[in-house]
């Protein structure tokens, strides 16, 4: 699974590499957590345009909210089967952006930590659905992380990871009118390991309340 991240590049730069507009603020963020609201971006075919989504998708059909805390991700192998994604699938896809994300090794002394990241340091795209559920006061716009099988810098960790996308996949991905679902599901694989690393960080990142930069810091270097 993926359930938690982190984003702390400077939103110019963020434009610069994903080349979006946005009108909220966006402040950096170390320690992202589901059902908080996170940047993500989704295109007409042409123009790009980001904002924030809460994450956890609640379908359009949902009868409650809360069905979201259980829709942080959903399994790539499945995706175009499911009630909860399949819409989503066919017509409202987009990045949702990262800098690194964090999983934890079951260990004897307990779960340990560690933040996955490009080598190069790079910001990078998850795949993502999203949906506007509009049974609320407001409309709500939810979203989720797709994940697939592991590479090989992350099956010592987790049997899951999430889906990152190569740079010249974004367009076809998030084009609406795109609803050649075969070809999507071939985007929809383990990223390739020689671009990534990992280290181990503190458990100061087990608690969502510990948004902080300290979070990054390599367990070695504390």
């Amino acid at each position: 699974m993926c359930g938690r991240f982190s984003l702390e590049e400077d939103i110019n730069k963020l434009q610069q590499y994903f080349n979006f507009e946005v009108a909220e603020e966006i402040t950096p963020r170390f320690n992202i957590a589901p059902s908080q609201r996170i940047l993500t971006i989704i295109s007409n075919g042409q123009n790009r345009r980001a904002g924030t989504m809460k994450w956890g998708l609640v379908p359009f059909w949902a009868k409650e909210e809360k069905i979201g805390y259980k829709m942080i991700n959903a399994r790539s192998e499945s995706i175009e089967e499911k009630p909860s994604f399949k819409h989503a699938f066919k017509r409202r896809r987009c990045l949702i952006v990262a800098t690194g994300f964090y999983e934890w090794q079951k260990t004897e002394e307990g779960k340990q930590p560690y933040r996955f990241i490009m080598k190069d340091n790079r910001p990078f795209a998850f795949a993502g659905l999203w949906e506007t559920w509009k049974k609320g006061e407001k409309p709500l716009h939810t979203c989720t992380i797709i994940t697939t099988t592991p590479n090989a810098v992350t099956e010592d960790i987790h049997d899951r990871m999430p889906v990152i996308l190569k740079e010249e996949d974004y367009d076809s991905w998030m084009d609406p009118h795109n609803q050649d679902t075969e070809l999507l599901k071939t985007l929809l694989v383990p990223y390739a390991a020689e671009e990534m690393a990992k280290y181990k960080v503190s458990d100061l990142v087990n608690s969502p309340r510990n948004d902080v930069a300290d979070v990054l810091t390599p367990l070695n270097s504390l």
